[in-house]
């Protein structure tokens, strides 16, 4: 038995990854969407980590789901896709979100805190 491919963290790596793939293709649910760009900060007590995300438009699933940055969080991710969603199909060129993960760390919940800001552009 191959650890690697068994551990909870790839097992939640391949759940995540089939729901994309089985999700709605971003260019057919927002068709005149030209890029999207995701600054996404989680934050974590004083320490925080930030990461651009930009968006495949032509290839990405119509699902934002960032995973917790605790490895040792269980069942943590930050699903945003709701709030992006609605914001693209009203056609907002800027808007903004946060998430609290819902995941454990043993016998307590993970406290991270994702925010994001996105940036939007549409065909005329």
């Amino acid at each position: 038995m191959n650890y690697r491919k068994n551990s909870p963290a790839a097992l939640r790596f391949a759940e995540r990854r089939r729901r994309e793939d089985d999700a709605p293709r971003l260019c057919d649910q927002v068709p005149d969407l030209v890029s999207l760009r995701l600054e996404i900060e989680e934050r974590a007590g004083v320490t925080a980590t930030k990461h651009v995300r930009r968006v495949l438009i032509d290839r990405a699933p119509a699902l934002f789901l960032v995973p917790c940055g605790d490895s040792r969080c269980a069942d943590g991710e930050h699903d945003i896709t709701a709030t992006v969603m609605r914001a693209l199909r009203a056609r907002e060129k800027e808007f903004h979100g946060n998430d609290e993960c819902m995941g454990s760390l043993g016998l307590s919940t993970c406290a991270r805190v994702l925010h994001f800001d996105a940036l939007a552009e549409y065909r005329v």
